[in-house]
């Protein structure tokens, strides 16, 4: 349930329609993204959470904040990860697993969370290992150095706009394997924390799908779900970009987005097809002989950048562009609001 504070603070987002105009400040948008992308998932494989690659990955970011001018530091959890060997016996690792935060200030308390996990899928298994499910050379180009790229152009972009509302981006670990990474990140949320927080958007696995797909949570109010869903879409649709939200009448995600089930307003972005399989998301593509499971993600050979250039030419490229195109005048408008603008 909302607290006052937000439920005041939301009321003045949602007053009156959006006017600013709807264009990025990028001449290019989507080219940082794209270069941040293709660093990440190239210089950072394995980035499973405690592995000394996730620890460079969350150096590699914060250097990036900070030199965008945000406050930035990193934040340590403690989990566990579950190994079943070859003998079916299942044991448990410690890890440690790190995050980053970056926060820029408005003028009023309340805020926007940016959200995009930066760890990569640790191997459950001897047999995944085999496989070559997830590990060392996991790149995670679509899954999920996209949603880190795309942020770090919108951090970038955002860094030059006056806020009313501030905005936080979290590069969250241990999110892979069920680690409960946001569950935790959400404890640790002090109630000043919980009741500014406006809006939690959430980026995952931007490149592989078929289209880009927004979804507002179960528990997000429906005058919040036209304001950030449905403009998402009228962006989208403006621009020409393929995105939907999932049928009415398809299946939920299997795993519930924290974030939802604690009460926070949500939209989630990834790209998907809610039509094939089991219509919850979780197939992003048609199946192929270059996709034969109908996804990439996990997928050693072929979550990388050169197995995705070559096989979806042009795709790394079209969706990072796509993604900031809708995503920076979104924050920027939601940021923003007429009413606030009037006030000053």
């Amino acid at each position: 349930m909302f607290s006052l504070l937000r439920l005041s603070a939301l009321a003045a987002l949602l007053s009156c329609g959006i006017s600013l105009p709807v264009s990025a400040s990028s001449p290019v948008p989507g080219q940082f993204a794209e270069q941040q992308l293709r660093h990440i998932a190239t210089w950072f494989p394995g980035r499973m959470a405690g592995s000394p690659a996730e620890l460079l990955t969350a150096d590699y970011l914060q250097q990036q904040f900070v030199a965008m001018g945000y406050k930035s530091d990193k934040r340590d959890f403690k989990t566990k990860a579950a190994w079943r060997g070859n003998d079916g016996k299942t044991r448990w690792r410690n890890l440690t697993a790190t995050s980053v935060i970056a926060a820029r200030s408005g003028e009023v308390p309340q805020e926007i969370l940016v959200v995009a996990h930066l760890d990569t899928w640790r191997p459950l298994s001897e047999e995944e290992t085999q496989k070559d499910i997830g590990g060392l050379r996991l790149q995670g180009a679509d899954d999920n150095a996209s949603g880190l790229g795309v942020m770090l152009e919108l951090a970038q972009q955002l860094s030059h706009q006056p806020l009313h509302y501030g905005v936080r981006f979290v590069a969250l670990s241990a999110h892979q394997d069920d680690l409960h990474g946001m569950e935790a990140y959400i404890a640790r949320m002090k109630a000043d924390d919980r009741k500014n927080t406006l809006l939690v958007i959430d980026l995952d696995s931007l490149i592989v799908g078929d289209r880009l797909y927004f979804n507002s949570g179960q528990n997000t109010a429906s005058a919040v779900i036209k304001q950030t869903r449905d403009r998402a879409l009228d962006i989208a649709h403006r621009y020409g970009i393929n995105a939907a939200t999932r049928p009415p009448h398809s299946a939920a995600y299997p795993t519930p987005n924290a974030f939802d089930t604690a009460g926070f307003p949500l939209l989630t972005v990834r790209a998907a097809n809610w039509d094939l399989g089991k219509k919850d998301g979780m197939q992003q593509r048609t199946a192929s002989r270059h996709f034969p499971q109908g996804s990439a993600q996990h997928q050693t050979e072929r979550d990388n950048v050169n197995y995705l250039d070559r096989w979806l030419p042009g795709r790394i490229s079209a969706r990072t562009r796509d993604s900031v195109r809708i995503l920076f005048p979104l924050i920027n408008e939601l940021a923003n609001p007429p009413a606030a603008n009037k006030e000053s």
